[in-house]
């Protein structure tokens, strides 16, 4: 039940695998070209990590547009994954649990500035810690699981209250609202709080007020079984090693934090009705999707149960989930409609996040009557830099001053050994100082860049930078 970017130290193996029988839905509305860039992002990703299959959704103007599972879901027997099949999607739950909260909240039984201790008062500092403290990971409650496979007590069953009385009665690692740490714990809190006001489970909850109106008729409560044999296994590696069956936790360790399974469009759909705010009011959804502050004002980029950030320009909401066998990304762009939901069954691995870093900015390439020039353009000037030269006769004065021989030299040394782009397209267009900017992102297999150029009314460039993508 980690947060994907937890994971970002993961080491991936690099063991190419054959991919066949690839399963695709509802595409329709995607240029075949799109559709190809898409699928290259995935199968390469895929080759290069070694992660077993990758289940995609794709939401674009409010619908979802693309569904699609690559690889195998099973190795032995080789199964090919279907679209239909429900990964796990670990700390993704938490996010539904943070909704449960939320529609309580409108319903008057709680506030997000309630104390814990008006529900669970044998807690430390409960009487200090509010929920949404709790949702944002801002409370000091120790994570029960921090690391990043299943500890032999953990394959044991257990429930809310063992997982309390062991972790939320130590001393808080920082005082509330100082600081944030990412904690299952604070999640396991939140869920025994909301059964305490709704009077009933989370899961008989979250079916009634989320599942049955959005339409999610595959979600899995992976908590209390794990997935059966028409879905997906979940697989290990030790270092390069071969891939294995990864091991299942005990019955009551993911409640609340980790423990929903579903197909990647059922997670889209959940997607879709953010951007259409259909399930909760929109103050709600300004609680869930507004970065916490400290007490000292610093950001957390944290929400209630999302991250809050940018990616490519783009205002994301976003979350990565792990749990014994799985990891997952889920990024929206609610500004934009947009939705780009990636299940894998490896833990431990960085295959989601990737695929999701390398999809989000094919949805948003930018196209006007100048862009496939200005593209290679961009493109003959970036492979002459990879070999330290120019051509200034595209450039204004300012620009050829900036390209000095000693740059020529960096940018020949940085960029000559990255060879030959994966994909090289414009992101992003907009005007800066009187000038048109645009901004492309270029992908190397272990590497993303991003470049972007200031145009003049003349058409000559008073800027070409290049700089990692973050």
């Amino acid at each position: 039940m980690h947060q994907y970017r937890v994971l970002k130290h993961s080491v991936a193996a690099l063991i190419i695998l054959v991919f066949s029988n690839l399963n695709s839905s509802a595409q329709t509305q995607l240029s075949p070209d799109l559709i190809e860039k898409i699928d290259k992002v995935v199968t390469d990703t895929l080759a290069r990590t070694g992660v077993p299959s990758a289940s995609v959704a794709i939401v674009k103007d409010g619908q979802v547009v693309y569904t699609k599972a690559y690889g195998d879901a099973r190795l032995d027997p080789k199964t090919p994954a279907t679209p239909q099949m429900r990964y796990s999607i670990g700390s993704i739950s938490k996010q539904f649990t943070a909704a449960a909260v939320l529609l309580l909240q409108e319903q008057g039984k709680l506030s997000l500035d309630d104390k814990v201790a008006k529900f669970i008062p044998n807690l430390t500092r409960a009487n200090e810690v509010t929920i949404r403290q709790l949702l944002s990971h801002t409370s000091g409650y120790q994570d029960y699981w921090p690391q990043d496979y299943v500890m032999p007590p953990m394959m044991l069953p257990t429930t809310a209250q063992k997982i309390l009385d062991m972790w939320a009665r130590k001393p808080l690692d920082f005082d509330p609202g100082t600081k944030w740490q990412y904690s299952n714990t604070n999640y396991v809190i939140a869920g025994v709080i909301i059964e305490k006001v709704a009077r009933m489970p989370l899961l008989q909850f979250l079916q009634e007020k989320v599942f049955t109106p959005l339409g999610m008729t595959s979600v899995s409560d992976t908590d209390q079984a794990k997935l059966g044999d028409t879905d997906p296994a979940g697989y290990l590696r030790y270092a390069l090693g071969p891939l294995r069956a990864a091991p299942k936790e005990g019955k009551g360790w993911m409640f609340a934090a980790g423990e929903l399974a579903m197909p990647a469009a059922d997670l889209a759909k959940w997607d879709i009705s953010i951007m259409d705010q259909k399930l909760m009011k929109p103050a709600s959804y300004r609680e869930f999707s507004t970065e916490v502050l400290l007490k000292n004002g610093l950001g957390t980029h944290y929400g209630l149960g999302v991250d809050v950030n940018s990616q490519a320009g783009h205002r994301a909401l976003s979350h990565g989930g792990e749990v014994s066998g799985f990891t997952a990304q889920n990024v929206v762009f609610p500004d934009d409609r947009a939705a780009v939901v990636v299940l894998t069954n490896q833990d431990a691995a960085s295959a989601s996040g990737a695929i999701a870093s390398g999809i989000a900015p094919l949805l948003f390439a930018t196209t006007d009557a100048a862009t496939p020039a200005k593209l290679e353009q961009a493109k003959k000037i970036f492979e002459g830099l990879q070999h330290g030269t120019v051509d200034r006769s595209l450039f204004t004065d300012n620009a050829n001053s900036y390209f000095s021989e000693p740059a020529l030299k960096d940018f020949a040394s940085g960029l000559g050994p990255l060879g030959t782009p994966q994909s090289f397209i414009q992101a992003s267009q907009g005007l800066r100082g009187g000038m048109t900017l645009r901004v492309y992102i270029i992908r190397f297999p272990q590497k993303v860049l991003r470049a972007w150029t200031y145009e003049m009314p003349d058409g000559k460039l008073e800027q070409y930078q290049i700089a990692a993508q973050n």
